[in-house]
């Protein structure tokens, strides 16, 4: 039996699946040249959310597993590009989502490169970190490494309308923080509690992926604060200034081919309901509670002026 040489130096018989393998990327070369390098393209564009709604366009585990698994599944893949636009959200789905696309990494052997466009904050710096390198344009806003929690105080509205809050409970709190009741200060305490132990792991993620590429002070880096693509660089938050299609092609050459990921964007009339096989009208509820969810994501986006 014929004896190839692996990559790796040792010995091995060559079985006549490679055999044939082999005749196939001569012949290919032969005929075509050597094939031309694949970038797949995963645009993660939205609010973080464990849940969307049909005013929203937001990012979660469950919608991006499949799209994340195609990307690495393109044929002669060089590399993966992930290009970012997202203000953050949950910080749970932030990481179940970059956990996913590292391990993919890992699995494929295979480098992923992130951009940010307009904004990569919080939850969204969170999927940038799963880049291997990190880019931006000069006036991408990048960072806010912090937790933020809000809400509304509604107790005053419904004493003016001589609304009664009627609230049952079974632990003493089980209604931390609610809407129509007064703050207390213990309530406040604990939630402080939770997020400094969301912010410490969204630290130490940070520290693991860049490690000793961050050249900043850690209280300036860890405060919350948001930065420009270029006071990212000098803080060592991304390794540089560039775009996707630029740097593929200095990276794998004029050649390089791109394939964008991503879903189909849902037509105008499916986002109210309409054209459905379904007979039933969007009931008021929904309505109202997309509505809310809609001026919530717009609320995320405009703390970054955007």
């Amino acid at each position: 039996m014929q004896e190839h040489v692996d990559d790796s130096g040792s010995d091995l018989p060559q079985t006549p699946y490679e055999k044939a393998r082999d005749t196939v990327k001569g012949l290919w070369r032969g005929f075509f040249g050597e094939p031309r390098p694949r970038v797949a393209v995963l645009r993660l564009t939205g609010v973080i959310s464990p849940g969307g709604g049909r005013f929203q366009r937001t990012l979660n585990i469950a919608g991006l597993a499949p799209l994340i698994e195609q990307a690495f599944s393109t044929s002669g893949l060089a590399a993966v590009a992930l290009v970012i636009n997202s203000p953050g959200g949950s910080p749970v789905q932030s990481a179940l989502i970059a956990q996913r696309i590292r391990a993919m990494a890992v699995e494929k052997n295979v480098p992923v490169i992130a951009f940010a466009e307009d904004v990569a904050a919080s939850g969204g710096y969170m999927l940038a970190l799963a880049g291997d390198e990190i880019f931006a344009h000069e006036a991408s806003i990048v960072g806010s490494i912090g937790v933020i929690s809000s809400g509304f105080g509604l107790k005053a509205v419904i004493e003016r309308f001589g609304i009664e809050r009627r609230l049952y409970t079974a632990g003493e709190r089980k209604a931390m923080l609610d809407t129509f009741s007064e703050t207390k200060e213990e309530d406040v305490a604990r939630l402080k509690d939770i997020q400094a132990a969301i912010h410490e792991n969204f630290k130490a993620m940070v520290r693991d992926r860049r490690g000793a590429r961050l050249k900043g002070a850690r209280a300036q880096i860890f405060s919350g604060d948001v930065f420009t693509g270029a006071e990212a660089v000098k803080l060592g938050l991304i390794d540089g200034i560039g775009d996707v299609r630029s740097l593929m092609r200095t990276r794998f050459g004029k050649r390089v081919r791109f394939r964008v990921i991503g879903e189909r964007k849902p037509r105008l009339g499916a986002l109210f309901g309409l054209g459905s096989s379904s007979r039933e009208a969007p009931a008021p509820a929904d309505w109202a509670g997309g509505l809310l969810a809609a001026i919530e994501e717009r609320l995320f986006w405009n703390r970054f002026g955007l």
